[in-house]
């Protein structure tokens, strides 16, 4: 369930009360006139099962609550209510199968917003993979995966092609272009910087590498694990499931591919360069080809679901 704060003017609240009681899948009702302060107008309280609050939300956006007052959701963690249960048997379909695009593109929208802290985790992310290539250390690899932030920004451009969100989409791709560029960048004066210290080497790099070494020969199968990861990490996504994101996180090697780039670059070798920016490429061709795909199949299916109920 969800639980939704709306604050209405005054003379559009009983509209939204009759939205809200004309949705399936809505309980628990609380109208409190008069009590909101800023925006003035009145505050209307209600829970909502997950697979009727897409249609609720969009019908709240088209009285253009948003501009005139206000529409805050958030999860239920826990409701111990007979008419809650009620209410999602009254619902169509199953709640971890529906989507809430709002919610998707407000979550990709934060992830993929490029900042300092994007920056520095992506950065942070990139240099760890660097110290597990030159070490030849799968633990720092798995570490640097989970770091990295890349997938918000990938998910972001999958979620505005679906939608047709031309301003989403530049800002997930100016995130990633403008975060691995910055990253690699500064991984390879951090390369340098090692190397004068005597921390890294050349010799290390280039000798046999029997844990990292796959990070610069790609092959189909990092493609076809990109698109697998690409769909787990969507579907975590829609169905609030977020901890099999760091599942995701540890199984494409966008982060170390970035890190191996930057060391190989440092170094001047243009064969491990080349080979870890196809294997960077293909990763992310494979996850925002798959998050599509993913995301339009969601839509088809569910809005069969609704046709049919």
């Amino acid at each position: 369930m969800l639980h939704l704060r709306l604050i209405t003017p005054a003379g559009q609240t009983e509209e939204v009360v009759r939205l809200i009681e004309r949705t399936v899948g809505t309980t628990h009702l609380v109208v409190l006139p008069g009590t909101a302060r800023d925006p003035v107008g009145d505050l209307v309280l209600c829970d909502v099962a997950r697979e009727a609050a897409d249609e609720l939300i969009a019908g709240l956006r088209r009285l253009g609550l948003e501009d005139t007052g206000s529409i805050a959701v958030e999860d239920i963690g826990l409701s111990l209510s007979r008419r809650a249960e009620e209410a999602e048997k009254e619902a169509p379909g199953e709640g971890a199968d529906a989507v809430l695009w709002e919610g998707l593109i407000e979550a990709t929208h934060e992830e993929s917003t490029l900042s300092v802290t994007y920056l520095a985790f992506i950065t942070l992310a990139t240099m760890i993979a660097a110290c597990g290539v030159v070490l030849d250390n799968a633990i720092l690899i798995v570490g640097a995966m989970a770091v990295g932030p890349e997938f918000g920004p990938l998910a972001g451009i999958s979620a505005a092609l679906v939608r047709r969100r031309p301003r989403l989409a530049w800002r997930s791709l100016l995130a990633l272009l403008v975060g691995f560029a910055v990253a690699m960048a500064l991984t390879s004066a951090f390369s340098l910087l090692m190397d004068a210290t005597g921390l890294f080497s050349e010799d290390r790099l280039e000798g046999a590498r029997p844990n990292t070494g796959f990070i610069y020969a790609p092959d189909w199968f990092s493609f076809v694990v990109a698109v697998l990861a690409g769909v787990a990490g969507i579907l975590s996504l829609t169905s609030a499931k977020s901890g099999a994101l760091v599942g995701v996180a540890i199984s494409v090697t966008t982060v170390p591919a970035a890190a191996n780039a930057a060391v190989a670059l440092a170094y001047g070798d243009t064969s491990q360069t080349s080979g870890s920016t196809v294997q960077l490429l293909l990763n992310l061709l494979g996850i925002v080809l798959a998050g599509t795909l993913t995301l339009l199949a969601q839509k088809h299916f569910w809005e069969r679901r609704l046709k049919r109920s």
